[in-house]
């Protein structure tokens, strides 16, 4: 027997697990505001509290976005890692602007983010490389992310070889591979409500540590 594929006009929930998100009761500044919804979210069971969309175009404006992993975030911004040399990466390089979206749909928030990317320190990379579990180190060299490769095959190839290459020795991160750091120009905290008037508070700058919080209508 052959299933119909649910509708999806018919599917909807009214979020009404939580009370509004009010001016007052947001942070001084959106660090520590986030801080607050990220242990939260951390504790609330969610798989991968970290997961993130990020968002990139081309000079030309065409988009693209995937899910990656956040590692470390600031004052500065959102730090993730990637081969700079994939579509994320090259992208990044010659538009340097990008949209992380947060999807903490469980909890009927979300974080959105828009600013300009730049890149972390040779330093930073290397700290944080060191702490990756080797296999995840292999793969930053065995991968050239993003391109057309024949078939799965050819994927374990490339480990490999790097295993070889390697041996039982350290492995340094790729030249190619590194972080990136989102800096926010603006952090929207959106918190669903009834009836689709969902809360949207949102930190935006305007200028060298100066933000004003707004509030964003549904």
């Amino acid at each position: 027997m052959t299933l119909e594929p649910p509708s999806p006009a018919s599917m909807r929930r009214d979020y009404t697990a939580r009370e509004a998100l009010l001016e007052p009761a947001m942070a001084a500044d959106w660090t520590t505001q986030f801080a607050a919804w990220f242990i939260e979210a951390s504790g609330f069971g969610l798989p991968e509290p970290n997961a993130m969309i990020v968002a990139s175009a081309t000079p030309s404006g065409h988009p693209s976005a995937r899910t990656v992993l956040l590692k470390e975030y600031d004052a500065r911004g959102f730090v993730f890692f990637t081969n700079y040399e994939s579509r994320k990466g090259a992208e990044l390089a010659a538009n340097p602007h990008a949209s992380l979206v947060f999807p903490w749909f469980p909890m009927q928030r979300q974080v959105i983010v828009l600013g300009t990317v730049e890149r972390v320190t040779r330093a930073e990379t290397e700290a944080y490389f060191a702490s990756r579990p080797r296999g995840s180190q292999l793969g930053a060299w065995a991968s050239p992310q993003s391109t057309v490769v024949p078939d799965r095959e050819a994927v374990d190839a490339g480990l490999e070889a790097v295993r070889e290459r390697f041996g039982d020795g350290p492995v340094p991160p790729p030249p190619h591979w590194g972080g990136l750091r989102v800096l926010p120009e603006t952090v929207e905290f959106w918190q669903g409500r009834s009836n689709r008037l969902h809360d949207r508070l949102r930190y935006r700058r305007t200028g060298d540590d100066l933000w004003v919080l707004e509030r964003l209508a549904p």
